[in-house]
């Protein structure tokens, strides 16, 4: 059976997904695709803590399809930006479980994943399929994919 690595960046399929779609990205629709036929090896989902309620219990739906939840706080600069990236510990990751699976799945638009997605690919010599809303992914992480995979209205709630 074909073993399967999954990172999903959540704060960027949100608002990619939102801007787009003006919907949410369904996750077990993703699931159910994403693991067909395929042994999970891994499944992270990676996430900014705000603390609320509502969060909670997505974040429990998480866990409940598979996923393991990793939280970073929500940080709010002097300037009233915000601060909440998983790039890094997302790419760690993947690398570290990339040689126990056959395919990495990577669902971000992020064009910082290029570099991720290219080594993946040509020092492990494993699939990486990126699923991302086409219009919002960055091109250079499409063609650093193996394989690109639109977020569409099949992958959506409601």
């Amino acid at each position: 059976m074909v073993k399967v690595a999954i990172f999903v960046d959540v704060q960027n399929v949100y608002y990619t997904v939102r801007q787009a779609y003006k919907r949410n990205f369904d996750y077990n629709k993703f699931w159910a695709e994403a693991t067909v036929g395929r042994e999970v090896v891994k499944a992270i989902a990676y996430a900014i803590d705000k603390g609320d309620q509502k969060q909670r219990e997505f974040q429990n739906i998480l866990r409940a399809i598979g996923f393991e939840v990793k939280l970073k706080p929500y940080i709010q600069r002097a300037d009233g930006s915000a601060k909440g990236d998983w790039d890094v510990g997302i790419t760690l990751d993947a690398i570290e479980y990339a040689e126990q699976a056959d395919v990495v799945v990577l669902v971000s638009g992020d064009g910082d994943f290029d570099l991720l997605a290219n080594k993946i690919r040509q020092v492990h010599g494993k699939k990486v399929e990126v699923y991302g809303v086409p219009q919002l992914t960055a091109s250079s992480l499409m063609n650093a994919a193996s394989e690109f995979l639109p977020i569409d209205k099949q992958l959506l709630l409601g």
